[in-house]
């Protein structure tokens, strides 16, 4: 009665669950509301902003600002999507798409874009393959600063 072999197999499945990644796969990075960050923050993965950001933030994939997500400071990254508040430098290597219930301001550098009615894009605008940085890996940079610690000790 109380040892089943189905009440088992719940068991086993439970504990042997897992998150998954999405169809990109990467894994989704998340700053959730009421959370501040200050600083830089570099992520190879989706990265969604729910809280506040003052400072640098450099992702290899898209960067997401949820409608109560801040960023103050500088974004670099392959994607974004804003429904929140932007102030500040961002540099889209692909898609930047406003939603409706976005606030930007600042300085815009993206190949391709959509805005939707009703959001406030008060920025300076620069569009097509002139003046973008495309991030670099941060799997390259780890690994070279791994290799410069091991020489200097």
């Amino acid at each position: 009665m109380f040892n089943s072999k189905d009440s088992k197999k719940e068991a086993s499945k439970a504990k042997t669950s897992t998150i998954s990644s999405g169809p990109s796969g990467h894994a989704l990075n998340s700053i959730v509301k009421g959370t501040v960050v200050e600083g830089s923050v570099q992520s190879a993965s989706d990265f969604r902003v729910d809280g506040t950001i003052q400072g640098k933030l450099f992702c290899d994939a898209k960067v997401i600002i949820g409608p109560t997500g801040f960023v103050d400071g500088e974004i670099r990254c392959k994607n974004a999507v804003i429904e929140g508040k932007f102030e500040g430098t961002i540099n889209v290597s692909e898609l930047l798409n406003v939603r409706e219930s976005a606030k930007i301001s600042g300085d815009v550098t993206t190949a391709k874009l959509i805005v939707n009615a009703g959001a406030e894009f008060n920025v300076s605008c620069t569009m097509g393959g002139a003046g973008i940085k495309k991030t670099d890996s941060f799997q390259n940079k780890g690994t070279q600063v791994g290799k410069a610690a091991k020489a200097g000790a």
